[in-house]
């Protein structure tokens, strides 16, 4: 299956995150993308967006109260891909010291810790350089630098080399995408970076009608797959 309109991408609605210009985007790069909640929705999907703005702790509340994390281990289990955005990448990991710090879906191995960008005015907003360290369908198109914007306080750390596509740079340089198939993620907001985001969704559009086509890879998450236990 070519990527397309039959190409059904659920944008998870948690209640954090402006929904609509990721779904503006999505239509954009060829996707009939559904903002919804409803999980028979959402398992109906051909993959799934996480997005967010806002705080960690909040975040993980909302998305457990929904019972959506149970939810996209449903989908992982059947190789559909997820992007996680902003928050939703940072969502992906094991844990958050923002606030009064909590557990995240424990996806990928790796913390989220405040920017450290010495001397410099925090959150980072603004375009950014993003340097791929490796080439993916997740990149095809994409220059080996692309211009894109971020808007964010934290971001992850001790990420597994395996795992990291792609860094920035602001005061120190820090992960700013991360693959491990079927999960992606990415700090910066493709949404409203013009023609480098319309072409990173349009390359996980197209990752998600390979899946449905049956010509997806299916990686497998391996030992870090499954949820990151809660303190309580």
């Amino acid at each position: 299956m070519s990527a397309g309109a039959e190409t059904r991408v659920a944008i998870l609605d948690y209640g954090m995150g402006n929904l609509r210009s990721v779904e503006k985007a999505l239509e954009r790069a060829g996707a009939t993308p559904v903002r919804t909640r409803d999980h028979d929705e959402i398992r109906a999907a051909d993959g799934a967006v996480l997005p967010g703005v806002g705080a960690f702790p909040k975040a993980m509340r909302a998305v457990r109260e929904l019972e959506l994390d149970v939810l996209i281990g449903e989908l992982l289990s059947s190789a559909r891909p997820i992007l996680g955005i902003c928050l939703g990448m940072q969502l992906l990991f094991e844990a958050s010291s923002e606030n009064e710090g909590a557990w995240g879906l424990g996806l990928l191995g790796g913390r989220v810790e405040r920017l450290p960008a010495p001397g410099l005015k925090v959150p980072h907003i603004g375009w950014n350089e993003v340097r791929w360290t490796r080439h993916t369908p997740l990149t095809e198109g994409l220059p080996e630098t692309s211009p894109f914007y971020f808007v964010h306080s934290f971001a992850p750390v001790a990420v597994g080399d395996d795992d990291v596509l792609g860094t920035s740079s602001y005061g120190e340089p820090f992960v700013c995408a991360v693959e491990r198939e079927p999960v992606y993620g990415v700090q910066f907001h493709p949404e409203k970076s013009s023609a480098h985001g319309l072409q990173l969704l349009r390359n996980f559009t197209g990752i998600c009608a390979a899946v449905a086509g049956g010509s997806g890879t299916g990686g497998a998450l391996g030992p870090r797959g499954g949820f990151a236990a809660s303190p309580g």
